[in-house]
């Protein structure tokens, strides 16, 4: 969205220039140049971000911040220590050195610690950067919460939100010879929309690396909408139901298995994916057959880091096919010690530079139900929009507890009747995806509940049975 005319220029400064290859390539080699220790990780993140927020229908804050962050991992043996500066100038990125030489030497032995790795190959480049995302100033951003706050006024409803864009180059270096350098963007925009006596509450969001794939109005639309269907709301005796839930919904609770496939944990019997009596569940079939879920660096809508803070790659991953436990992240230590191929990072040990996984992405593969199809098959139950407040409960099970929040429905006789003061479930992704009933088309969706663009998340809508709802709430 470009500067409008007759604007004061002042006001909408362009964006600051993020460091390029070349440039943390030269930092680097600086750097290094510095360090006297037995290996050296020089770990680079130039970052800039706008943001807006807005309530009562208007702009109540905005905001842009840019930052250079250089950070020098040393190590003596297996003493390891890191120090960090902004200032690119050649004293402080000596001083840097100094610091965390000085302190790797104090420092205990790591038990776990790897060696650096040596030059690295990569894949193409990472499609996350979006230019439209990276230039977008001001008044770009103030044109979008216009486009909410105008809706949400000419309902006569009340409108909040806020709206980010980001755009990060990240680099990694070491004294081995490796180098890695990406760019990322990132965008969210989301609005929770009210009735102006609070009793009636809507919620609509958007996470995508390109902002010109975001539909302000329609977003607006969506949660005045809901906001509207609300109003006076009935109290449900709580229960296991079918639930018809929305792909944000779906994605709070599917992101939770994502950061349950640590292989260690599992190896240790810690994990959901340990297996009874030793080992892991790799190759069991632990979901419904229908669920796949899978991560990938270069998935064009929801691209992520295509290597770890280490400088390890990150490839495509399929953790679940067809229901079955297909891999698990093994870090390089603990690769190692099991005798397997390392598939993640986190090369300096339990304190390392971590990466690997997921790389910020995630995606679960869908099935071709509608929504009004999914409420229509239903005798009886409840369509939940969004959760939040979530928190664990039993990380053996993957059980955690939260709330509805913003649109929740009653379906009776396959028709929504009623909107439902909203209700507390205590429940596992797991348990959920092994009752499952329905799937619906995957879609990016926004699933933080700070509203940040967070990683790329693709989920369907989905129709499952028995979801666990333990007491209600009043909190609208």
């Amino acid at each position: 969205m470009p500067h409008e005319p007759g604007a004061p220029r002042s006001l909408f400064p362009a964006p600051v220039t993020l460091l390029s290859r070349e440039d943390c390539d030269a930092i680097a080699k600086k750097v290094l140049s510095f360090a006297t220790a037995d290996e050296t990780r020089v770990t680079i993140s130039s970052t800039t971000q706008g943001n807006m927020r807005f309530a009562v229908n208007q702009a109540s804050t905005s905001g842009d911040n840019y930052d250079n962050v250089i950070s020098v991992r040393s190590v003596f043996g297996t003493r390891s220590a890191s120090s960090t500066t902004n200032s690119r100038d050649d004293a402080s990125l000596r001083a840097a050195v100094s610091r965390a030489e000085a302190l790797a030497k104090l420092a205990p032995e790591d038990p776990e610690a790897m060696p650096e790795l040596g030059p690295q190959q990569y894949g193409a480049d990472s499609p996350g950067w979006s230019e439209a995302t990276a230039s977008m100033e001001a008044a770009g951003r103030a044109a979008a919460v216009n486009a909410v706050t105008s809706v949400a006024k000419a309902a006569g409803l009340v409108s909040t939100g806020f709206m980010v864009t980001t755009a990060g180059a990240f680099a990694v270096a070491n004294s081995k010879g490796l180098f890695a350098y990406r760019r990322q963007t990132g965008a969210a925009l989301t609005t929770t929309v009210r009735t102006a006596d609070g009793k009636g509450s809507g919620w609509a969001g958007a996470s995508t690396n390109d902002v010109s794939k975001i539909d302000p109005a329609a977003l607006a639309r969506r949660a005045a909408d809901k906001a509207k269907r609300s109003v006076n709301a009935v109290a449900i005796e709580p229960g296991r139901y079918t639930v018809v839930l929305e792909p944000t919904a779906v994605g709070n609770l599917v992101q939770l298995i994502a950061g349950a496939f640590d292989a260690r944990s599992a190896d240790e019997g810690r994990s959901f994916f340990s297996k009874p009596g030793g080992g892991t569940k790799i190759g069991m079939k632990v979901l419904d057959e229908r669920v796949t879920i899978l991560s990938d660096p270069l998935d064009p809508d929801a691209p992520g880091a295509p290597f770890g803070g280490d400088g390890f790659p990150v490839t495509r991953r399929t953790w679940i096919e067809n229901g079955v436990l297909r891999s698990l992240n093994y870090d390089r230590y603990w690769a190692k010690k099991m005798g397997v191929p390392p598939n993640a990072g986190g090369g300096g040990g339990r304190g390392g530079g971590g990466g690997g996984g997921a790389g910020g992405s995630l995606r679960m593969l869908g099935g071709d139900a509608t929504l009004e199809e999914m409420i229509a098959s239903t005798e009886r139950g409840i369509l939940c929009t969004r959760f939040w407040y979530i928190r664990p409960v039993d990380q053996r099970t993957i059980l955690y507890t939260g709330l509805t929040r913003d649109g929740t429905f009653l379906i009776e006789k396959g028709k929504i009747t009623h909107p439902v003061k909203n209700l507390r479930w205590n429940e596992s992704p797991i348990f959920m995806l092994n009752n499952l009933e329905m799937l619906g088309r995957a879609e990016r969706v926004s699933a933080s509940e700070d509203g940040s663009p967070g990683g790329g998340i693709i989920m369907p809508a989905v129709k499952a049975r028995d979801f666990n709802f333990t007491s209600a709430s009043d909190a609208v």
